[in-house]
């Protein structure tokens, strides 16, 4: 199977600074986080999500190649994934 992103939610965790979102594959679900550096412009938790928002597309497409590369039960991204 191939990882999917069908669920748009996604929240921040303001005590490790960090938005979680999941990805599936198949009946599996896929937990991620990215850490707040990614996100420069933000400071505020509002800020981090709408970041995120604007970014999804290629938030996702990290996560698929961070996922491509090894099986883990968490996948943590942070900016030199973005590089």
């Amino acid at each position: 199977m191939s990882l999917s992103f069908p669920n748009r939610s996604r929240s921040y965790d303001a005590s490790a600074r960090r938005i979680r979102f999941t990805g599936h594959d198949g009946m599996f679900e896929v937990p991620f986080l990215v850490e707040a550096d990614v996100f420069p412009g933000a400071s505020t938790e509002a800020g981090y999500l709408a970041a995120f928002d604007a970014g999804r597309d290629a938030i996702q497409k990290v996560a698929t190649k961070a996922y491509g590369y090894a099986r883990r039960r968490l996948y943590i991204l942070t900016a030199n994934d973005f590089r």
